[in-house]
Formats: structure tokens, C-alpha cells, sequence
């Protein structure tokens, strides 16, 4: 069984684990760099590009707000073509409902299209547990289970990954789980993902079932999406007797024509292209024709607490683009392993506090404060998701939650310090020793910043913690109220 993300630390202490892997943090950077310069070219090209923003916004909005309509359509025209729908509240009843389909039709082994939302739900780790082996397709997904590691990004899971590190990966795992990788393998890429194609074309001609997401599913027709850029979703979605899609009740859109906005700004805005090399879409079962018996699972698990959350519910406009990611100074930095979930990055900062609740996980507890605020998530989401308003939303909602325990340190602290300032008479010492004190560390650390500025050294205590990663400006020698002083009394003599 490969790993999975149950028992991370907190984002800070994943963090600093992630800081020190210089390899990393050069994959990411180099990664990172090439999803945004081939987005900004594209996006570039397009002078409506604000335009088909809000239109995305609109139309995620609109379905949102009438969710529950738009559902029961969908429900309808599914079950009118031919598929068998399937409610879910939560990851375990969606992982029951995969196996026992699997179980009933005597399938051990399936092939699985990238899906978000059967990872947030761990089913292959549950299917593993009752004997079946789900593989995936997709190349990246593939490096990451074939090396039992953790997905790492929305769109590029082995983002981390280098090609040295993926071939010994192959040479290593592929054998044990079916085709070998060739004895004389290099790095080149081809090459990788030649052996890759190899390995997985016996997968796709065996497998009765699969199991896939869908990016996108249409109320009007019982239409499901799948856009990816390998060909592995095509395969999935035509070769299998058996297909069960995943599809988390987010993803509705009320009519075909709705698409004609997200195939625009979901390619730009995760590969870089001007539309994926494979769009797929699938309503119900032809006789004859791909698979026979198609089942959708619709998938709550905590969607519907996100939705009743008035500021937090824009996260459920997500189409997974990961464009959040890539402009992200502290996800190119940490990597997407830190958030210890599998939705990383800003996005996975607002959505997975929305979906499982804070207040009781100290782990997601930390995540809204896993980030600068510096907004370049905002400018590049395609529908508008304002991800610092809902972290600055969700900090509040944290606090909120750990109301009357035991104070922290740093609430503490904040206590003191209202205190203290309520109260010239109190605030006025404070501010004559801190000149004091300030001019006498200035001289022992005989630092400056930027522009000549005088600053601190290293503060005793914990204060420590701050000015190891910034500069702590020094006190002035001479407060506002002595200046005021000293000023009124020089003018009033003169």
C-alpha cells in the first residue's frame, strides 16, 4: 500500500522539513517556472481573458447557488441514458460503493483515470484493503504510486521528482507491478515515457473496470468531461466493460454551451496549451460501443459545509488548474507534501479547512496561515476564487474554534500588549525604555538594512524566533510623545 498523508505534522514544522532539501526546492523552482511562462504566453493571446474570468465565476456561482436542482437534473438524465447514480456523504461510503461494484462484477485489478477526488477520499489505499488493485494511468500519478510517495501537486503530482530520480524509480518498482522497464533505461524523457506506455498498455487491454473523475458534468444531458493530455483518460473511458466515475457534486454545470468558457480558461490556465490534446466526454451507455454498465458516484464529503460557509463557498468554483500553485512564492519553496494533503498549494490551504472543519486537527488547523497573502493566487485563479480573502476568513474561523481553551502564547502576548498601549501612563515607560534599550543594542549588533536603516541583531527569548528570518528595526532614540514635548517647549519659549 502506498503511503498516505494521516498523521503529517502542522504546515510549519512540514515546512522547515521542506526548506532544507535544496533538490527540491530546485525541482519546484525550475517546474514552476515553466508552467508560468508557457501560461503567460497563452493567457497573453487572449483579450477577453477578464471577461471569460467572470464568466467562469458567474456560471460556478449560479450552479452553486442552485445546486440542489442541478443535481437532481443531472441524476435524471444520467439514469435516462443508462448510468446508475450513486449518493455518497463521505469517503468511506464512496469507497464502499467502488469496491462493492468491483467485488460483484469479480475484478481484483482496475485501471484508474487522474482523479482528484478519489484521492481526497483514499480509495485506492481502501480498495488495496479489500484485495483489488487500482493502477493509475497518468504518467506522473504513476511515478508517485510506482515510488510509494505522495502526490505533490494538483496538475503534475511528481513535480518533485527529477528524470534521474524517476528512472531509478522505474528500474526499481515496475517489474513487481507488471511490465519491467528495459535493463539499459536512461533519463531521457522519451525514453521514460516509452517504458511508461509499455508497462501501462498491458493495464489498459486486461482491465474489465476503471474508475475516473470528471472535470466537468452537465445537468442538461447527463454529459461527463475528462480533459488530460496523454491519451491514458481516453483509454480508460472506451476500453473497460465496467466505468465508475467519482465526481464530486462541485463540478455540476447547468448546460453544454456553459463548457464553451472552461475549455478556454482551464487549459491556459494548468498546461499552458490552448486546449488538451484529449477532451473526452461520455453520456451513458451505447449498446456496442466502450463500456456497458456505468455507474457515477456523486460525492458530498464535506462540500455541502463548504457551500453553507457564505465567504468560503467561491473555493467550490475550483477546476483544479492549479494555476494557484505555480505563482505561489511559498508552495515553490515548500513543495506540496508540507500542506500534508492531497489538494496543496493556496487552494488546498482554503479547501481543505472548508471541507473537513477547524477547530479539531491541529494539521488543518494550520493551514490558512500557510501563506504571504500576497494575492498572485487571486490574479491568476481563472474564476476568480479570492483565496487571501477566505485564508484571512478561515484565521478567524480557527481562532474562533479554540475560544475558551488554554490560551497560546502568542494570544498571550496580543493580551499584554492591549494592555499596555489602552494606557498612556503605562505606555509612556514602556516607550522611554525601549529607546534605551534599543540604542544599546543598536551599538553591541552594529547592523543595518537596506538604505542605512539601523536594525537589531538577534532578540533573547522568544523573540529569537522572529528576527531568525527578518530584520527587527531598532526602537528610535526619541519617542513621539518626546518629541511633542520637546518641540512645544521649544516653540513656546521662543
Amino acid at each position: 500500500m502506498s503511503a498516505t498523508f494521516v498523521g503529517m505534522p502542522a504546515f510549519p514544522d512540514a515546512a522547515k522539513t521542506a526548506l532544507a532539501d535544496s533538490q527540491l526546492r530546485g525541482n519546484l523552482a525550475h517546474a514552476t517556472g515553466t508552467i508560468r511562462g508557457k501560461r503567460a504566453q497563452v493567457v497573453g493571446e487572449v483579450s477577453e481573458w477578464e471577461e471569460l474570468r467572470r464568466a467562469g465565476a458567474a456560471i460556478k456561482d449560479n450552479a452553486l447557488h442552485n445546486l440542489d436542482e442541478h443535481l437532481l437534473r443531472l441524476e435524471r438524465s444520467l439514469t435516462e441514458r443508462g448510468a446508475t447514480v450513486h449518493w455518497a456523504r463521505d469517503a468511506e461510503e464512496a469507497c464502499g460503493i467502488v469496491a462493492g461494484i468491483a467485488l460483484d462484477n469479480g475484478i481484483d485489478e482496475l485501471v484508474k483515470v487522474k482523479s482528484m477526488a478519489t484521492q481526497e477520499i483514499g480509495l485506492n489505499e481502501s480498495l488495496a484493503e479489500r484485495g483489488i488493485a487500482a493502477v493509475e494511468t497518468d504518467l506522473a500519478e504513476l511515478i508517485v504510486q510506482l515510488g510509494d510517495d505522495l502526490p505533490s501537486h494538483i496538475l503534475v503530482p511528481a513535480i518533485h521528482r527529477n528524470r534521474a530520480e524517476i528512472r531509478e524509480i522505474f528500474l526499481r518498482r515496475m517489474a513487481s507491478a507488471g511490465r519491467p522497464a528495459p535493463d539499459d533505461l536512461t533519463d531521457d524523457p522519451a525514453e521514460l515515457a516509452a517504458a511508461a506506455r509499455s508497462h501501462l498498455r498491458e493495464k489498459f487491454l486486461s482491465a474489465r473496470m476503471a474508475v475516473s473523475g470528471a472535470n466537468f458534468a452537465v445537468a442538461d444531458t447527463g454529459t461527463l468531461m475528462v480533459v488530460e493530455s496523454e491519451g491514458n483518460g481516453r483509454m480508460c473511458l472506451t476500453l473497460p466493460e465496467i466505468l465508475v466515475s467519482v465526481v464530486g457534486i462541485e463540478k455540476v454545470v447547468p448546460s453544454w454551451d456553459d463548457l464553451d468558457v472552461f475549455l478556454q480558461l482551464l487549459p491556459r490556465s494548468s498546461t499552458g496549451e490552448r486546449m488538451n490534446p484529449y477532451t473526452s466526454t461520455w453520456t451513458g451507455v451505447t449498446p456496442g460501443d466502450g463500456p456497458q454498465e456505468m455507474h457515477v458516484v456523486l460525492l458530498d464529503n464535506g462540500r455541502t459545509r463548504a457551500l453553507a460557509d457564505e465567504v468560503g463557498r467561491q473555493a467550490l468554483r475550483c477546476i483544479r488548474c492549479s494555476a494557484c500553485l505555480n505563482v505561489c512564492p511559498v508552495y515553490e519553496r515548500t513543495g506540496g507534501h508540507a500542506y500534508g494533503s492531497v489538494y496543496p498549494g493556496p487552494i488546498g490551504a482554503i479547501l481543505n479547512p472548508l471541507l473537513r472543519g477547524v477547530g479539531h486537527d491541529e494539521q488543518v488547523d494550520s493551514l490558512p496561515y500557510a501563506s504571504s497573502l500576497c494575492g498572485a493566487c487571486f490574479e491568476a485563479c481563472p474564476v476568480r476564487i479570492d483565496i487571501p480573502e477566505v485564508l484571512v476568513h478561515l484565521r478567524s474561523k480557527v481562532v474562533d474554534a479554540h475560544r475558551g481553551q488554554a490560551p497560546k502564547p502568542e494570544a498571550v502576548a496580543m493580551k499584554a500588549a492591549s494592555w499596555m498601549l489602552a494606557d498612556a501612563r503605562r505606555l509612556g515607560p514602556l516607550e522611554r525604555f525601549a529607546g534605551v534599550a534599543g540604542r544599546l543594542l543598536t551599538r553591541i549588533s552594529r547592523r543595518s538594512a537596506p538604505g542605512g536603516r539601523r536594525v537589531l541583531g538577534s532578540l533573547p527569548g522568544p523573540g529569537a524566533r522572529w528576527t531568525t528570518a527578518r530584520d527587527m528595526p531598532a526602537p528610535p532614540a526619541e519617542s513621539f510623545r518626546e518629541w511633542w514635548r520637546r518641540t512645544r517647549v521649544e516653540r513656546s519659549e521662543s
